[in-house]
């Protein structure tokens, strides 16, 4: 069975006119059960994460002013939420959405989280939109308890995967992939593993192309025993934020290649949604919801 994390939590109330579609949190599960892809039982609703687990990726001073609400307003500003305690509550729960992920990805072979993806959450920062990395929380939750031994980390959001890389940049046992608009923010860029920085304006056919030769080499050169899929949407040419400029089948077409992969591999895979920020949401919602469509026909 399909597996996948969900609260009404996550879509978190936030002031008139931010440019975050934090609605889309609740129109994607809405939009599967609606379908039928999905019935209520698999939706999962994640508790609230521990601390211990938090600092083994996040310094402890960051997380004890993110979780106290004393973070400065300059990075408050970073980051592009206002501080409270229910969007704190939010993130710990996004977070052990990701991790309980795992453990169903090694059941079934794929696990999704509603929401998540928050790449550009560092050691000690956050910024984008991302307090706490899910997906590294995860990893070193995995490597910490044994779980796995050797992960690969793909990021095709449309904007790298910078707090993941700065997390692991000393971990051999992690390698991270991003993939992404060369001119997109993060303006500052970190060190993946593996960057492929992209042109603006790339279309279907040569993204796909680089997808198509890059992820199974990765997959045959690391032997990763887990893999994470961050699944953005934001590569859609409709996107506010984005410079690529992909169809929504062309996007579709990308996760089908990937999970296929993952599955072909025998390697389990958690997958969380990232990024989607065009004008009508709408297309958010479709295109994040063909990547369930996809994992329930490869899979299930």
């Amino acid at each position: 069975m399909l597996k996948i994390a969900f609260d009404p939590i996550y879509a978190h109330p936030l002031p008139e006119g931010h440019r975050f579609p934090m609605l889309k949190y609740e129109l994607i599960p809405a939009q599967l059960l609606h379908e039928g892809l999905i019935t209520h039982v698999n939706l999962f609703s994640p508790e609230p994460l521990d601390e211990p687990t938090i600092l083994l990726t996040h310094d402890k001073n960051y997380w004890e002013q993110l979780r106290d609400l004393a973070l400065p307003p300059k990075e408050q500003r970073r980051i592009g939420f206002p501080l409270d305690a229910k969007l704190i509550e939010r993130e710990i729960r996004i977070a052990k959405g990701t991790i309980d992920g795992c453990r169903y990805a090694m059941d079934n072979g794929v696990a999704f989280n509603v929401a998540g993806g928050t790449h550009h959450a560092g050691t000690n920062w956050g910024e984008g939109f991302c307090m706490l990395n899910d997906q590294a929380i995860a990893a070193n939750y995995l490597l910490n308890t044994g779980l796995s031994k050797r992960i690969l980390i793909i990021d095709l959001d449309v904007h790298q995967g910078n707090g993941t890389a700065q997390i692991f940049a000393q971990q051999p046992r992690v390698f991270t992939f991003s993939m992404h608009g060369a001119n997109n923010f993060p303006y500052r860029k970190e060190k993946s593993d593996l960057d492929i920085p992209l042109p603006d304006g790339l279309e279907d056919e040569p993204f796909l192309a680089i997808v198509k030769e890059t992820v199974p080499r990765l997959i045959k050169e690391h032997k990763p025993d887990f893999i994470f899929y961050l699944s953005g949407v934001d590569v859609l040419a409709s996107d506010k934020l984005g410079k690529l400029a992909l169809s929504k089948e062309g996007c579709k077409e990308r996760d089908r290649f990937v999970l296929q992969q993952c599955k072909q591999a025998g390697i389990p895979v958690q997958v969380s949604m990232g990024g989607g920020y065009s004008p009508h949401i709408k297309d958010i919602v479709e295109a994040h919801c063909n990547t369930y469509r996809v994992a329930v026909d490869l899979y299930f």
